[in-house]
């Protein structure tokens, strides 16, 4: 199986992945050497990368406060729209506590947020 073995070849693969996407465009042929081999290059890059910079599933304080973040809320705007408790939201985004079932629920379905990251799963 061939596979990146160092962060030397990491970095050459990325510069040979820069230079040839000055080259393949949407146009070219799946079958030109170039786009050939800018497909198996970014293969071997994504799975050098999988296993050194692993990407960790985020936790719900983190989406919590983009989706803050994103709809313009405060914590206690937050609060109001899930129709909670300011304190027990406060103690979520801090870490101190996780939401009830129920809560998750109304959580995940209010602010379109997947039940496996509201959950911890």
């Amino acid at each position: 199986m061939v596979r990146i073995e160092s962060e030397k070849q990491y970095e050459a693969a990325m510069a040979r992945i820069d230079e040839l996407l000055e080259i393949v465009d949407d146009s070219t042929p799946s079958d030109d050497q170039n786009s050939v081999e800018l497909v198996l290059l970014s293969s071997l890059v994504a799975d050098y990368e999988d296993i050194h910079y692993p990407i960790e599933k985020p936790s719900l304080v983190e989406v919590l406060k983009l989706r803050m973040y994103e709809m313009g809320l405060t914590q206690a705007s937050l609060a109001s729209l899930l129709g909670m408790n300011p304190s027990k939201i406060s103690e979520i985004l801090s870490g101190k506590s996780e939401p009830t079932l129920k809560q998750a629920r109304n959580i995940s379905t209010t602010l379109n947020i997947p039940p496996a990251v509201v959950l911890g799963i």
